[in-house]
């Protein structure tokens, strides 16, 4: 395990708190609670250190949480967490390139609404499997934030660091994936924020299958949701 790692656990405090304790929990395991955690949430939480903000829930409020838990972490690299991922500890063994923001390609998803449940993959660079230099991560998220606010920033193009740099006029800087041997499960669900948008018009990704080592059947991961 990276030990010069700290977690940005990042939630909008919308989701069930029964499964949102589940995650924290399977976040624990996985980092053998010895990794400090930073939460940002939008209520106040007893996980790690939190910072409690004030912010409405939106594409752009996901950044700022992010933006804030890295300046008050104080080691080399930082991991963003989200509050819907069931993260597998091989996830926090990655060290990335120098300057280079290093996505987890291994992360797979499982909608709540299909049926049968199934687990299928989408090989996307998300937020929420982003490990890089925790200097890195400032540097590019104030770039942004001094060009664009609530006001005019694009929400096609406001995501990850190491996408649509050209696009937004901003410093480009290198991206890479990373495949862990063991996946992290991602969960799709009525209140996450993308629901508003596609909503269960959401197509399942590639590979789909109803067992996934070492997490096992879809049916038993689903269970947590509920």
């Amino acid at each position: 395990m990276n030990k010069d790692l700290t977690i940005i656990f990042y939630t909008c405090n919308n989701i069930p708190e029964n499964f949102a304790l589940k995650i924290r929990e399977q976040l624990l395991r996985a980092t053998k609670n010895i990794l400090p955690i930073i939460s940002v949430s939008q209520k106040p939480m007893k996980f790690g250190d939190n910072i409690c903000v004030n912010l409405e829930r939106s594409q752009l409020s996901i950044y700022k949480q992010a933006l804030l838990g890295a300046k008050k972490a104080k080691t080399k690299y930082i991991a963003l967490c989200e509050d819907d991922i069931l993260y597998s500890p091989e996830h926090f063994n990655y060290i990335p390139s120098k300057n280079t923001f290093a996505y987890d390609d291994n992360i797979w998803n499982i909608y709540t609404w299909t049926k049968p449940p199934m687990f299928s993959y989408k090989g996307r660079r998300n937020l929420n499997g982003l490990i890089c230099e925790r200097e890195l991560f400032i540097e590019a998220m104030e770039e942004r934030f001094s060009k664009y606010d609530e006001n005019n920033f694009p929400k096609h193009l406001f995501g990850e660091p190491g996408k649509y740099e050209r696009q937004l006029g901003v410093t480009i800087r290198g991206w890479e994936f990373y495949c862990t041997k063991e996946p992290s499960v991602a969960f799709s669900h009525p209140t996450e924020l993308s629901y508003a948008g596609l909503g269960k018009r959401k197509k399942i990704g590639l590979r789909p299958t109803t067992f996934l080592a070492p997490w096992g059947s879809a049916e038993k991961v689903l269970s947590l949701y509920k």
